[in-house]
This record gives C-alpha cells, structure tokens and sequence, in this order.
C-alpha cells in the first residue's frame, strides 16, 4: 500500500507540472526532400525524426523519388503482413519528445499513396501517443476496416466510426490527403475530427481523447501525447501493404 500511494504522489506531481517537466515542440512538418537515404531523417536531439521502425527482415523504409505528392520525393514504406507467431509487422517513422497538453487542440494534415487493391483490413497509418521506457503510453491511432478510416484507441474508449452507415472509401493509386485534428480531453470534454481530401468522415464531440494520469495498461502516461508516427505502423495480417507519405504537417491549433 505504501508504494502504490508513493506511485500515486508521483503521478499527482507529474501532472500538476507537465509544461514545467516534458517541455517539447508542438509543431513539426516535413517534406521530405532533403534527404538522400533514411540514415539523413536521424540527427542529435530529436531534431528532426526520433527513430524509425522495421520488425520484420523483408521490410523496408527509403526516400523514393518515384511517387510525390509535391517536389521529387517521399517516403516510401513496405511491410510484409502481421502474423501470430511474429507479431506486428512495423514500418515506421516516428517523431518524438513533443508536448501537446490537455486543453490544446492538435492538427495533423499528412499525404498518402496506398497501392494496390488487396485487402488492408486492421491497418494502421498514424499513432498519436506518449513515448514511454517500454513501447509507448496508450493512445489515439487511425485505422482501416473495410477499405474506410476509422479512429482506434489504444486505451478503453470505442472506435469512433465515420459519419454515415455508407462509409467514404479510401482512395487506392493515388494521393489522398488525411486530416486529423483532436482538443485533448482526460474528460469527455474533447473531441475529434478527421478529414478525407477535405471532406469531414468522421466529427466526434465530448469524447475523451486523453488516457487519465496512471499506470494504465502497464504503460505509464502523463496525460499529455509526445510521439507522432506515420507509415505502415502495424500492418494487417491478410496482405503485405506499400505506402508512400508526403507533405506532414502537425501543429498545435491557436
């Protein structure tokens, strides 16, 4: 009991004094063409990406020139599918040591090329979240079920569906431009809004958007989202998926 009451106290502290203790950019945007290989996204201090992921062997992650969305390049990612015996097939890059606190609201615009047609049914393209000692705090993500965007939550909060029982359908062979925008909440006082080629799909009022201060899921959170990923970053089971992502823009909204 003494301990957990320690943990508590420390939490309490924690969140009284977030801006003070995990101070942090809210605004970060990337174009990609000033890079030449992966290695170039990777410098001191989280100045530009924090790290990028590949879990499995056959995956890759490189600046391509094939597909942009403007100038000459982009990222390109490729993930084999997910399996029960490996886990989650990750391509990633993410962006970390950021501050988004409760009260703001945080805007995400981000460009992407899908190709093919095969099923991608549980993909995932973006994670908003806290970065923690092991993995990462729970958070808010943006999945594809049935070829259409949803919201997924990584704590205990139901997915937040699109607008109508006719879902809009993402675009496959061609850039499509996704908007994401959440007021962060520990309360049902948040909400989010996501955006298909600028046309709203999904509008969720007093919601909460924010995981509550404590040891949640054996993940710590402070109650505040400091990491941002973008790509395959858990691809479904059925199919091995390619994606190109271009022109990233997050901020926090005045």
């Amino acid at each position: 009991m003494r301990y957990l009451l320690a943990i508590y106290s420390i939490l309490l502290l924690v969140s009284c004094n977030k801006e003070k203790y995990f101070d942090g950019p809210d605004h970060y945007s990337d174009d990609f063409e000033a890079y030449s290989t992966i290695d170039d996204l990777l410098v001191d201090n989280d100045e530009k990406w924090s790290f990028f992921q590949l879990t499995f062997d056959e995956n890759t992650l490189n600046v391509d020139s094939t597909f942009a969305n403007t100038g000459t390049q982009s990222m390109h990612f490729y993930a084999a599918a997910s399996t029960e015996e490996k886990g989650a097939s990750k391509c990633s890059i993410s962006k970390q040591k950021m501050a988004f606190y409760e009260g703001e609201t945080i805007s995400v615009e981000v460009w992407y090329y899908l190709v093919g047609t095969a099923s991608a049914d549980w993909l995932f393209l973006f994670d908003l979240e806290e970065q923690a000692a092991i993995g990462a705090g729970p958070g808010m993500r943006l999945a594809m079920v049935d070829n259409a965007l949803r919201v997924e939550h990584k704590y205990y909060n139901p997915d937040i569906l699109q607008l109508t029982t006719e879902e809009v359908q993402f675009p496959r062979n061609e850039w499509v431009k996704v908007n994401f925008e959440a007021k962060l909440s520990q309360k049902k006082k948040g909400s989010v809004k996501v955006w298909q080629n600028d046309q709203l799909i999904i509008h969720q009022e007093n919601w909460k958007t924010l995981p509550t201060d404590f040891l949640y899921s054996q993940q710590g959170t402070k109650g505040m989202y400091t990491s941002i990923e973008f790509g395959l970053t858990a691809n479904t089971r059925e199919n091995p998926m390619e994606l190109y992502v271009d022109d990233i823009i997050v901020k926090k909204l005045d």
